[in-house]
């Protein structure tokens, strides 16, 4: 049951995206759009308390739990961004919005930006393993945690990934080359109709 409530659970986090930006931008009608964009934390909730549930009732740890634990800690520590960039291309495309501006390419201002993206990974990974750490204790001595314990091995490795990429964007930042445009060509160009 967890497993199909997460595969809805992310099912859900798009159909409400794509509602949310349509009411926002082809409908006309933005708080509309932005009350649906609101209702996402709303499907984490719901996993998590059946989640809890399901460890109440009795379930053995597993897959499934280490899963919800991450999705939900995903969803906390990206699903701002996500929205966000996926809200800037719609905009841009179906409402006249200025182009997405990309990421920097170069130099310390990419360092930063990879600095933020391994920040917002970091915020999901420990989310993560911070509800993953409630199930241990909430399960107890008497069930085996081991499986929602290596859960937490896998975040922490996806945080020295994280921030093994920033710090090499820091250490060996990549040099602009010569002539290039200057801030203009850190736009995506203008998708034509």
């Amino acid at each position: 049951m967890i497993v199909t409530l997460i595969v809805l659970c992310e099912v859900g986090f798009w159909v409400l995206l794509a509602a949310g930006l349509a009411l926002r931008y082809l409908a006309k009608k933005p708080r509309l759009g932005a009350a649906v964009l609101l209702c996402e934390p709303l499907l984490e909730v719901v996993l998590l308390v059946v989640a809890a549930i399901d460890l109440k009732n009795g379930a053995e740890p597993g897959l499934r739990h280490g899963v919800a634990a991450v999705y939900i800690g995903f969803t906390v520590g990206l699903g701002h961004s996500t929205i966000r960039w996926v809200d800037a291309r719609v905009a841009h495309r179906f409402a006249g919005g200025p182009p997405p501006v990309r990421p920097p390419k170069y130099g310390m201002a990419r360092a930063v930006h990879e600095w933020k993206v391994a920040a917002r990974w970091t915020v999901a990974a420990v989310t993560a393993m911070a509800l993953l750490q409630a199930a241990i204790w909430y399960v107890g001595g008497d069930g085996d945690a081991s499986t929602l314990q290596q859960w937490q091995q896998r975040m922490l490795f996806v945080i020295g990934i994280n921030v093994v990429i920033a710090g090499s964007y820091t250490l060996f930042p990549k040099q602009e080359p010569a002539g290039t445009r200057g801030p203009a060509a850190e736009r995506e160009p203008a998708e034509k109709p």
